[in-house]
């Protein structure tokens, strides 16, 4: 690893933990030139995972759609980004630890609602409306009957 301040190519690690909330390893570097101490981050690569969308086609998970969408649906409530990123990690984690690599579309958003189910009832009923493609105020009061 390659120091910032000297530029040197070799360091030793002091210091090393896990943190589980990104799948990261944070690592605490010490210069063995200048001793210039530093911390760097290693990220387990996965295999990437597909999603098979509703047309068959098929493209590489991408979480910023999620975070997005989840974005939209908790527009003007008291959720924090924080904690969708939390439900946005921990779908992602899930995904990424199952064998199958290639994951159909409508798997994901079901995850989707179950993790806004439990943050707000009003982003829940937002997102599966538009997820679910509702045609009717019947189909509105369905899911706000399951609710209660």
């Amino acid at each position: 690893m390659q120091c910032l301040k000297c530029g040197f190519e070799e360091s030793k690690v002091v210091d090393s933990r896990n943190v589980p909330e990104t799948n990261a390893i944070r690592r605490r570097r010490e210069c063995l030139n200048c001793k210039h101490r530093f911390t760097t981050y290693e990220k387990i690569e996965y295999t990437p995972i597909m999603v098979i969308k509703k047309n068959g086609a098929r493209q590489e998970f991408n979480r910023d759609k999620i975070i997005n969408g989840m974005l939209r649906a908790c527009e003007k409530r008291p959720i924090s980004r924080e904690d969708i990123e939390k439900a946005v990690n921990e779908i992602e984690l899930e995904l990424t630890s199952t064998v199958n690599k290639e994951i159909d579309a409508r798997k994901i958003g079901e995850m989707v609602i179950e993790k806004l189910r439990d943050l707000d009832e009003i982003a829940y009923v937002r997102f599966a409306s538009v997820y679910r493609q509702f045609k009717d105020i019947n189909e509105f009061k369905k899911e706000i009957n399951k609710l209660l």
